[in-house]
């Protein structure tokens, strides 16, 4: 069985009330091919997912926010899920380890809101994202092209609007880090 990401780490940035689905299943594609994902959240112990319409499992952190470094990984993974989006979003350390994958040119998947994350690190100007419908407007004031398909791979970043189809999503973000894994072996 082929596993292209065998050695690679992969950070998955995540807070209480993050769309379980929209990590769990990525997660598993990345373990498959691989790679060794790390939960990463400001989170102390334990994060707790949303799943549906209710609270969710808990998943064992691996490494607080305030303390993690882009450096440290190979790519990251934000799942959406507004609860969880919320307490990233405008936090210093949220917008530094986003901008340390984007400006290392490192892969970075973005699902449903976790899009708002790219706009607070001011790294989007010039990129064409998938974004939900109410995110779009703030997006384009910051200088983002949006595009018409769910899911959209701009280079290094690969975004995808909440509900996009899990097996598409899937695909994409095994692509997208498989596409980085020779030139994330060339960088270290």
């Amino acid at each position: 069985m082929d596993k292209p990401l065998t050695g690679k780490t992969v950070a998955i940035l995540v807070a209480n009330g993050f769309q379980e689905i929209d990590m769990t299943e990525p997660q598993r594609a990345l373990l498959g091919a691989g790679a060794t994902p790390r939960l990463v959240s400001p989170e102390q112990g334990l994060v707790n997912g949303w799943h549906g319409k209710a609270w969710g499992h808990y998943f064992p952190v691996d490494a607080n926010l305030s303390s993690a470094l882009a450096a440290d990984f190979d790519g990251l993974l934000v799942p959406g899920g507004e609860r969880g989006i919320e307490k990233l979003t405008g936090t210093p350390h949220t917008t530094r380890f986003v901008r340390g994958f984007m400006d290392g040119g490192k892969p970075l998947a973005a699902i449903g809101r976790a899009v708002q994350l790219l706009a607070d690190a001011e790294r989007i100007s010039g990129r064409t994202l998938s974004a939900d419908e109410d995110l779009t407007e703030s997006l384009k004031a910051a200088g983002a092209t949006l595009a018409d398909e769910p899911i959209a791979v701009d280079g290094n970043l690969l975004t995808a609007i909440d509900g996009a189809e899990i097996e598409e999503l899937q695909r994409a973000v095994l692509r997208l880090f498989t596409s980085f894994a020779g030139n994330l072996a060339d960088a270290a």
